[in-house]
């Protein structure tokens, strides 16, 4: 079981958080979801999902989980004007945990500026702005590159469902087995 960071605020892609939210818990994940303020309720763009915000991204670590996962639609273009939720982005992709990434989320990733010599996947309109950012765009459903799992859109959850819980797996397999090394 994960402890899993859900990045998000106001005008998500609703699927893109409802899906793979639903799917983690189902696999026994904790998510805990990070925004600007906490307390705050944010909602989907499609107005079909409501978030209350558990922890605000200033007082977060990257340390506090074990996954980072970013639904799409135009938040990340939101939290991306933050410091707070950026830094947290930085370190936790630098942290070598899994980061879970669909839609439009290597939005937040490019202003982290953490995507030089990555591959990535995402949204047809971020493509270019992914290359900008010293990545490889690669137009697939689902991309796995390192601790980053990315997709483009709705269309693609099934595979960034699938591909999202076998890292988180592969991730706990390896803390385990390095703590039962230092026993």
């Amino acid at each position: 079981m994960s402890r899993i960071a859900v990045l998000i605020t106001d005008l998500f892609e609703d699927v893109e958080y409802t899906r793979p939210a639903e799917a983690f818990r189902e696999a026994g994940h904790d998510l805990v979801h990070i925004g600007l303020s906490a307390g705050e309720t944010v909602r989907g763009k499609q107005g079909q999902a409501e978030v209350r915000i558990d922890r605000a991204a200033s007082e977060v670590s990257a340390d506090d989980f074990d996954a980072l996962f970013i639904p799409g639609g135009y938040s990340p273009d939101k939290l991306r004007a933050h410091d707070a939720p950026v830094e947290f982005v930085r370190r936790f992709v630098e942290s070598g945990r899994p980061v879970l990434a669909i839609c439009h989320a290597p939005q937040l990733l490019i202003t982290a500026q953490v995507l030089e010599g990555r591959k990535i996947t995402g949204w047809k309109s971020v493509a270019q702005d992914i290359r900008n950012a010293g990545a490889e765009y690669i137009d697939r459903e689902v991309v796995v590159d390192g601790n980053l799992v990315s997709s483009r859109k709705p269309d693609d959850i099934p595979a960034f469902i699938e591909a999202s819980l076998a890292k988180l797996e592969e991730t706990g397999r390896k803390t385990k087995t390095a703590a039962a090394a230092r026993r």
